[in-house]
């Protein structure tokens, strides 16, 4: 269930022409960094990833999930976040060999990609956009991603820290006649306090007292708010679907000698079995493979 200390605020800074979105996160973060032990350099990556993640779905109308994927062939191989429109938050990282304590530049691992990924759940439809990894941090990746697929500037501020992650996001409103303020310095001069937060104000203060120290003279508004908690979906009908696709012979082979099949979940370490039963039940319109019995 949503926490106090886990939310996103959607505001207007109605003199600037700008729109935002706060996220701050404690206990979802710690669920999410407690299930591995995380080198403090990928720690800091998914924790920003995970707040970046939520931050997205404040800006627009979502209905299913949102997702950020990166994938590289160079130490950190894979962060993956996702939030749904109900702020259900899960994420994961895997990394080879020795993670230095620096900060990742993600574009200086070889053949990084990074995707973000929008599933409807009312349509069925899922609508993908590829990022080029130009840049070192994560911000700056999301800030180019919309500068190129929408045409719209946006100003990321990330932080993760002392048990604690969160993410700031503004952008112009858009007006009917293309993108615009009232206040023609408005952008401008939103952004310039923006930069002014530190990240340990971004992390530690309560929103209100981010948004007044930062923009109290901006006429800011707060416009909604919305909880977020870690949570997977992952159930024992998924995994089953799972060793469905991966048809009968692949499912058989990973029988352990005791006769059941572990499957366990990455995001949140529930562990599934499936004896021999369980498994013909699951393949049973599966033709059999040569040499494959059936135990009743």
């Amino acid at each position: 269930m949503p926490n106090p200390n886990d939310h996103l605020h959607r505001f207007l800074l109605e003199r600037a022409g700008v729109s935002g979105v706060l996220v701050q996160l404690e206990d979802a973060w710690q669920e999410v960094a407690g299930r591995s032990d995380y080198p403090p350099a990928v720690s800091a990556l998914l924790g920003q990833a995970l707040a970046a993640t939520a931050a997205l779905t404040g800006t627009i109308k979502l209905s299913g999930n949102l997702s950020l994927h990166l994938r590289s062939k160079g130490d950190l191989s894979l962060l993956f976040t996702e939030c749904n429109d109900a702020g259900r938050l899960r994420g994961l990282a895997q990394w080879r060999g020795d993670t230095a304590d620096a900060a990742i530049d993600l574009a200086g691992q070889p053949e990084p990609l990074l995707a973000i990924t929008i599933d409807n759940a009312a349509t069925g439809q899922r609508q993908q956009g590829l990022v080029p990894v130009e840049h070192g941090t994560l911000a700056q990746l999301l800030e180019g991603y919309f500068e190129r697929s929408e045409q719209l500037p946006s100003h990321i501020r990330l932080g993760c820290a002392n048990g604690r992650a969160a993410a700031l996001i503004l952008q112009p409103l858009a007006r009917s006649g293309g993108i615009g303020q009232t206040d023609p310095d408005g952008w401008n001069r939103a952004c310039h306090l923006a930069a002014t937060l530190s990240e340990t104000e971004l992390l530690q203060l309560p929103p209100e007292q981010v948004l007044l120290r930062l923009f109290h003279e901006e006429d800011v508004r707060l416009t909604g708010e919305r909880g977020l908690f870690f949570g997977c979906q992952c159930s024992r009908e998924r995994v089953a679907a799972v060793l469905r696709n991966l048809g009968r012979s692949e499912s058989e082979a990973a029988l352990q000698p005791d006769g059941r099949i572990e499957v366990t979940c990455e995001f949140c370490n529930t562990r599934y079995h499936f004896d021999r039963v369980d498994l013909e039940q699951v393949l049973r319109d599966l033709p059999e493979t040569p040499g494959s019995a059936t135990t009743h």
